[in-house]
């Protein structure tokens, strides 16, 4: 009997470790934090980006176009979150499942010149009131036509 409650204890313990590994995005520190891209300090935080690895590092990045050029370099393997911040209020957004707007007369850090909204309704929102885009999702970035840099 011992025996068989030692064994349900270990597959418990053991199920545990098997689950979804949950990832928040940590703050920008701007003293020392830089984009792993382009090498540039953060110091437009409203519009910076990290991915969250899944052997616990962080990559920060200084625009939504350097974050993408990480992925389409490294590949989505060893990602276990990305997150870029919301055009809207400066939250931190799952890049996976933002809508962006895209216009080359966005100011950007790297003048990528795409925005984030955590839904497509706050990005059409926002085009009413700033200026006309291209709304895009998530899987036309990595073969988007990115302006200037192309």
């Amino acid at each position: 009997m011992k025996r068989w409650i030692v064994m349900v204890v270990i597959s418990c313990v053991l199920l545990v470790g098997c689950g979804d590994k949950t990832y928040v995005p940590r703050e920008i520190v701007g003293e020392t934090d830089v984009c792993k891209i382009c090498n540039m300090s953060i110091v437009h935080n409203e519009y910076a980006g990290q991915i969250a690895l899944k052997n616990g590092d962080f990559e920060m990045f200084d625009d939504l176009g350097c974050l993408m050029e990480y992925i389409k370099a490294n590949g989505e393997n060893e990602i276990g979150a990305a997150f870029i911040k919301d055009a809207n209020n400066d939250e931190w957004i799952d890049v996976f499942k933002a809508t962006f707007i895209y216009n080359k007369e966005y100011w950007t850090p790297m003048n990528y010149g795409v925005l984030a909204f955590k839904t497509k309704d706050a990005a059409v929102d926002w085009m009413a009131l700033k200026g006309e885009g291209q709304v895009l999702v998530y899987q036309d970035l990595p073969n988007f036509n990115w302006g200037i840099h192309q």
